[in-house]
């Protein structure tokens, strides 16, 4: 969307997460509203033939050091989820499900998922989990964990993944301004300054 940063992300990402806890103070600097779109990178792998960032030889040693190290850089808490990696299957879903009604509730429920898998290492997989969270922001239980099977939501993720792919998202997190993209968390400092100086 023009004049708007879309964020990409897959919630077993834990990178995403990092960027998560910072993209919207981003946006509000330059004036620019961000919009979340939670994805399934498990798709896109199989286009891309990658794989999870920590089951990579080499690489993902190096990856989990340098997730903990970043995580003390910036002060925040972080613990790998129980059942890593995992499928984000339900969270997705319910994210953009809420998002019908809310965007910003639906932020809100996203920024939680991600606390609750990567501070207090909850099941986030978890569709039950899943439903707890939502009813934590005053949902209805009853009426969340139907959504997750709603053949509509499920529609509306799958276009999401293919409008990502489409776009050239390949990995999480991923920014796209006015079809400019940048990928992983560590290119937020790149983002701000493309946003200041408007593009070079």
């Amino acid at each position: 969307m023009k004049g708007a940063i879309d964020f990409y992300f897959d919630f077993s990402s834990p990178y995403a997460y990092f960027a998560a806890m910072e993209i919207d103070k981003l946006g509000e600097k330059h004036g620019l509203p961000v919009h979340w779109r939670p994805i399934l990178l498990g798709a896109i792998f199989k286009k891309t033939g990658a794989k999870p960032l920590l089951q990579t030889p080499l690489k993902g040693d190096y990856a989990q050091h340098d997730l903990e190290r970043t995580a003390r850089l910036i002060r925040l808490p972080f613990a790998l989820p129980v059942n890593f990696p995992f499928a984000a299957l339900a969270a997705c879903r319910a994210y953009y499900w809420i998002r019908r009604e809310d965007e910003g509730l639906a932020k809100s429920f996203a920024k939680n998922i991600f606390k609750a898998g990567y501070q207090m290492r909850l099941d986030i997989s978890d569709p039950q989990t899943v439903i707890d969270l939502s009813s934590a922001l005053g949902l209805d239980s009853g009426r969340t964990g139907p959504a997750l099977q709603s053949e509509s939501v499920k529609e509306e993720l799958r276009n999401e993944v293919s409008f990502a792919e489409q776009r050239g998202v390949f990995g999480s997190p991923f920014f796209i301004y006015e079809d400019e993209p940048f990928w992983g968390y560590d290119r937020l400092p790149t983002l701000d300054a493309w946003l200041t100086q408007k593009g070079w």
